[in-house]
């Protein structure tokens, strides 16, 4: 898909944790508005996805990057962070799972 004329080159293309994790800031940071679409209930349980999977491409298209590298090295950014915070998020939860099934009583044979 060419948007403003430029062609997304192979190597931009593929998941972006920073998008997925952070869909309204990545999007507002990187000038696609897209992302913002998440903010409609229940859409953004699956919309959140199609931002992961897109956003390098958006982000392009929308971005006046020079060459890939200087837009791998801005990703890389929003990459690390995204992937951190999933980390903490899948981490939080275990945890809370362990907590509450700790409250549930044993029942006795």
């Amino acid at each position: 898909m060419k948007e403003n004329g430029k062609e997304v080159p192979q190597a931009v293309k593929g998941w972006n944790w920073g998008a997925f994790m952070y869909s309204i800031f990545w999007g507002i940071g990187n000038k696609t508005y897209l992302p913002l679409l998440t903010l409609i209930p229940i859409f953004n349980i699956v919309w959140v996805f199609v931002v992961g999977f897109k956003g390098n491409e958006w982000a392009w298209q929308k971005g006046d990057y020079q060459d890939v590298e200087t837009f791998k090295a801005v990703q890389a950014t929003w990459n690390r962070a995204g992937i951190v915070q999933f980390i903490i998020s899948i981490a939080i939860f275990v945890l809370y799972m362990f907590f509450f099934a700790s409250l549930v009583p044993i029942s006795k044979r």
